[in-house]
C-alpha cells in the first residue's frame, strides 16, 4: 500500500496536536510545522509569513494532504495585532493554498463559526449561508476562506495546476466553533481557561468576576475535530471527480452553554463555590473593541450528506473524566 503523507500547520497547537495523532493512528506519514516549539524532525520550523519557507517545506515533505490549523484565533489578540493577524490568517493561507493547488494536494483549511453575525433567531447556519462577521477575527478567517477558493479556482481554470481542478487538487473549508480538549496549558483554549477562572475565584484571588451569560457557545472537542479532518481528507483524496464535492463544510457539537454556565459546571465538577463569579446578561457593550455574536451554531448537514460521522463527545462526561484522571 502506498504511504500517504499529511502536513499539519500549527502542529504544536491545541487542535494541531490532535490532528497529528488522528492521521498517525491511521498509518499516515505525518509532518507538522511549528516555530518556537519545532523539533526539526516531526515538527519542522517554518515561518508561515515567508512564502519561500512554505515552498520549501512542501517540496521537502511532498504531502498529498495539508491541514492548515495555524492561525491567530483569539479575538482580543487579533485586535491587538491586526497586521500580524492578517499575515498569518490571510496572507499565509493564500500562499499555502496557491502552492497546494499547483501540487494537486488536498487542503483542509480550518475556519470559524465567527464568520457569521450570530443574530438572535438566525442559527443554525447552513454551510451556504451568507457570512457577515462582526469582529476582525471573523473577517480575517473569512478572507482566508476566500483566498482558498480563489487559488484553487484559478488553478483549475488553467493556472499552473493543470487543465482541470481534479488535477490541481481541492481546497475545502472546515468551520468549527470554540474548541476544548487536552491542553498543555488551560490558556490554550477559551473553554479550558474557564477552569482557571473558577479555581482562582474560589481562592479569592481575583475578587468578583463578571462572566458572560448571554452569548451561546457550542464547545467542541479537538479529538472530534481531528477525526473529522482525517475523514474529510481521506474522502476528498480518494474522490477522482472532485467537482461535485462541497467546498465548505461545518462541524460542531450540539452541547450549548454560556460561559457562565460552563463556570457553573466546572464548579460543580471540582466541588468549588462560584459565588464570586457573577452572570452578565447584558450582551455586547456597544463601545467594546471586539463584538461577539449571540449564536453562531453551525449546521453539520453538509458533512452528514457526505456520510461523515458528526457525533461528538459529551461535554460534561469528558470534563468529569478529565478531572478524575487529574486527581489520580
Amino acid at each position: 500500500m502506498t504511504s500517504k503523507t499529511v502536513l499539519v500547520t500549527g502542529a504544536t497547537g491545541l487542535l494541531g496536536r490532535q490532528v497529528v495523532k488522528a492521521f498517525a493512528s491511521h498509518g499516515w506519514t505525518v509532518k507538522g510545522t511549528g516555530f518556537s516549539r519545532a523539533d526539526g524532525s516531526s515538527i519542522l520550523k517554518v515561518d508561515l509569513s515567508n512564502p519561500a519557507e512554505i515552498e520549501k517545506v512542501l517540496d521537502d515533505v511532498k504531502p498529498q494532504v495539508v491541514v492548515h490549523c495555524a492561525a491567530n484565533r483569539f479575538p482580543d489578540k487579533v485586535d491587538a495585532d491586526p497586521e500580524g493577524t492578517r499575515r498569518l490568517n490571510v496572507d499565509a493561507t493564500r500562499a499555502i493554498a496557491r502552492r497546494c493547488a499547483r501540487r494537486a494536494a488536498v487542503l483542509v483549511y480550518i475556519s470559524t463559526d465567527y464568520v457569521f453575525p450570530g443574530r438572535p433567531g438566525d442559527a443554525p447556519y447552513e454551510a451556504d449561508a451568507r457570512p457577515a462577521p462582526t469582529n476582525l477575527y471573523g473577517v480575517t478567517k473569512l478572507d482566508g476562506e476566500t483566498a482558498v477558493r480563489e487559488e484553487f479556482e484559478g488553478a483549475g481554470e488553467g493556472g499552473e495546476g493543470g487543465e482541470a481542478e481534479a488535477r490541481s487538487g481541492v481546497g475545502v473549508v472546515l468551520r468549527v466553533p470554540v474548541l476544548y480538549g487536552e491542553a498543555d496549558r488551560n490558556a490554550e483554549s477559551a473553554v479550558n481557561c474557564l477552569m482557571d477562572v473558577v479555581e482562582r475565584a474560589a481562592q479569592g484571588e481575583r475578587g468578583r468576576v463578571r462572566m458572560d451569560h448571554w452569548a451561546l457557545r457550542y464547545p467542541t472537542n479537538t479529538e472530534d475535530v481531528a477525526r473529522v479532518c482525517y475523514d474529510v481528507a481521506s474522502r476528498y483524496l480518494a474522490e477522482k471527480d472532485k467537482s461535485s464535492l462541497p467546498r465548505v463544510l461545518q462541524f460542531s457539537s450540539e452541547d450549548k452553554y454560556t460561559k457562565y454556565e460552563i463556570c457553573q459546571l466546572f464548579g460543580e465538577i471540582k466541588g468549588l463555590p462560584i459565588d464570586r463569579i457573577e452572570p452578565n446578561t447584558e450582551g455586547n457593550d456597544p463601545t467594546a473593541a471586539v463584538q461577539r455574536p449571540y449564536d453562531c451554531h453551525l449546521s453539520t448537514r453538509a458533512l452528514r450528506d457526505l456520510g461523515i460521522e458528526v457525533a461528538t463527545q459529551d461535554f460534561v462526561g469528558w470534563w468529569r473524566r478529565e478531572c478524575r484522571a487529574f486527581r489520580h
